[in-house]
């Protein structure tokens, strides 16, 4: 594809040439910075300007492209159907591998734009760290390089019949968001402002007064910077969770070899620390990092070094490292300091005051350290016992550990480490759809669960947080967040009640279905939620003989939990058992259905009778129409609140 549109542009520059214009500078620098107007005068794939081996901007079909990179173009049609897309693809030397040339597109549909039809401040801006389309003074895209233009950029041709006001120079363009209230309705399915960018892994914590959220900030399901990610934090953070403060970068990337993994926030001395992995490994063979020399220190002397980037020895750094907040907790500065080879560090500090670290990526078992610089020696090779993204929390009279996508182990506070048990394998685990969860308990003794959710399989997806109930055996259930609720308008009683089998159309794609259910033994309810055409589907079922809940692509299709190898983590079709509801009184069923055009597609989130909750996503489906059946249970009072 990108071969015939690489003729498409010679073609179109061919029969341009006449009405060309050209714009030069002479600047031994590597970064540059090119600025035009450009008229929208019609939406045909045409070439507007070249920097020649360098830099092609153009306007492209997004609706053809059969793999548009992740970038998300289809989501965002003219009035139409067309994809107009306004892309710039920039020519870099890869520093890895055979050092092969690629192109590196950024691009916005030109139906997010205002006025589409109008005229646009165009600047793009390469730093040699990122690579920035801005239009009309706001970031559209970015990626992270790796390499450098072949050639020095010196010359600029344009059309001049769509392109004024060039201009190119050898400036770094770098312009800093500002910070921004959001309120509790925009936070819940929460994704960056942009086409293509998602929420990743996700790290908590509450510090003088605030709850605050870091997350892995991802363009393009994880195809940025050529597919190695390009992932740093970003940092939101509110005191009542109803608003919220969007801060500045916490971990901005400002090097070609960074790309950050998944860490977390740890109080030390009453300061506030973001503690994260360098995935350099993804970028660099492992010999070129200083892992290597880390693994030696640490064999030679029994604990790990404080280890100054500037200090590698020529190698990139990799691994442990952190950030620190400054007072009031909204600026973070990097270190530039690394204290352990695992990439993905896990750093929180025990009851006894002790920091711990549960490594991850590149390194396993518990650590212990009396400092954060370095000094930390392994107290267990062996636990946890599995996971990736390792979370620890104590709450009650219990310990829990919580492994990335898939795994938890819970045990008595007062047990030793060694008798952690494995709540998955018994099928009481707490996964509900949600990805890399992670955990933070408020002074007020509420529990809240923080995770992102995937999309039709791409990494990275909305934010979604949930509160957290305990039970007196120590097994988790989940509820929807009062404050994250969205706003709903009236609320609209579809039925009083229902027989065995009912269809029954929605008000809108997106609101609150509530029913309650007045449940039975060997009883069971099907919701199924169809399309306008009734063409696309899927049902979730409620089974009170079984004691589970499933989602799946239609009816009677049985799904697996996790106990029994399923994968909730997809979001897709799967079932949570124990569920433990009562059988002799009624219980209220909550779905929230959010249908947005950047998701193409539906979520739905389940609250069942306030202690378990579950999410899916069907792609390119719209609910319009619901179809309810029964066995041995009664449904009232079945509502629809528009949002």
């Amino acid at each position: 594809m990108i071969r015939k549109r690489s003729i498409l542009f010679f073609f179109l520059s061919v029969a341009l040439l006449t009405c060309w214009a050209q714009k030069e500078i002479t600047d031994e620098k590597q970064s540059f910075t090119l600025t035009f107007n450009y008229q929208v005068k019609n939406t045909e794939p045409c070439q507007l300007v070249e920097i020649p081996e360098v830099l092609r901007v153009g306007i492209i079909d997004g609706k053809s492209l059969a793999d548009d990179g992740g970038q998300n173009y289809a989501a965002f049609p003219m009035a139409d159907g067309s994809v107009p897309v306004l892309e710039a693809r920039l020519q870099l030397r890869l520093p890895v591998g055979e050092r092969e040339l690629k192109e590196m597109p950024i691009g916005v549909p030109l139906s997010l734009l205002h006025e589409p039809f109008g005229q646009h401040h165009v600047e793009l801006a390469f730093t040699g760290a990122r690579w920035s389309l801005y239009v009309d003074g706001i970031l559209a895209d970015n990626d992270f390089p790796l390499g450098y233009p072949e050639h020095r950029p010196s010359t600029a041709n344009y059309d001049k019949t769509f392109v004024k006001d060039v201009a190119l120079s050898h400036e770094s363009l770098q312009k800093k968001r500002p910070e921004r209230t959001l309120h509790a309705s925009q936070i819940q399915y929460f994704t960056p402002q942009g086409h293509n960018s998602w929420v990743g892994d996700v790290a908590t914590c509450f510090f003088h007064g605030r709850y605050h959220l870091f997350y892995l900030f991802d363009r393009r399901g994880h195809r940025s910077k050529f597919g190695r990610g390009g992932h740093y934090f970003e940092h939101l953070s509110t005191a009542d969770f109803i608003t919220w403060t969007e801060h500045p970068e916490a971990t901005p990337i400002e090097e070609q070899w960074e790309t950050f993994g998944t860490g977390t926030p740890f109080v030390w001395h009453d300061s506030l620390f973001l503690s994260y992995g360098l995935h350099t490994s993804r970028i660099y063979p492992q010999e070129k990092t200083a892992t290597p020399m880390q693994w030696e220190y640490i064999r030679n002397h029994g604990q790990s070094q404080a280890l100054p980037f500037d200090n590698t020895e020529g190698l990139y750094p990799s691994g442990a490292s952190y950030s620190f907040a400054s007072d009031d907790a909204t600026h973070f500065r990097k270190s530039h300091i690394l204290i352990h080879p695992a990439e993905n560090p896990s750093i929180y500090t025990n009851e006894a005051g002790r920091m711990m670290m549960l490594a991850n990526y590149g390194a396993r078992g518990t650590w212990s350290s009396d400092r954060i610089d370095g000094g930390w020696k392994c107290l267990s090779e062996n636990f946890p016992p599995g996971g990736d993204c390792t979370f620890i929390f104590h709450w009650g009279n219990y310990d829990y550990i919580v492994g990335g996508f898939t795994h938890m182990w819970m045990k008595k506070a007062e047990d030793p480490i060694t008798d952690y048990t494995d709540m998955v394998a018994l099928g009481t685990d707490f996964y509900d759809g949600l990805s890399v969860p992670a955990f933070t308990r408020l002074p007020s003794g509420r529990v809240i669960m923080a995770g992102w959710m995937q999309l039709d399989n791409h990494w990275g997806g909305p934010l979604v947080l949930r509160e957290l109930i305990q039970h007196p055996d120590g097994r988790i259930g989940s509820r929807f967040m009062p404050e994250l609720m969205p706003q709903m308008r009236k609320k609209q009683l579809l039925r009083r009640k229902l027989k065995d089998e009912t269809t029954l159309t929605l008000p809108t794609t997106n609101g609150l279905l509530t029913f309650d259910v007045i449940p039975s033994s060997k009883g069971k309810v099907d919701l199924t939620f169809l399309s306008a055409s009734e063409e696309e589907t899927f049902t979730w079922t409620l089974d009170f003989d079984e004691q589970r809940a499933q989602f799946s692509k239609e009816a009677g299709h049985k799904q697996k939990s996790l106990r029994e190898g399923g994968s909730p983590q997809n979001a897709v079709d799967y079932a949570i058992d124990h569920l433990e509801l009562p059988q002799d009184k009624a219980i209220t069923i909550r779905i929230l259905l959010r249908c947005d055009r950047k998701f193409t597609g539906t979520v739905a989130d389940v609250e069942i009778a306030g202690q378990r909750t579950m999410i899916t996503y069907r792609h390119l489906l719209q609910a319009r129409h619901l179809k309810i059946k029964t066995e041995r249970v009664q449904i009232k009072n079945v509502s629809f609140a528009k949002f």
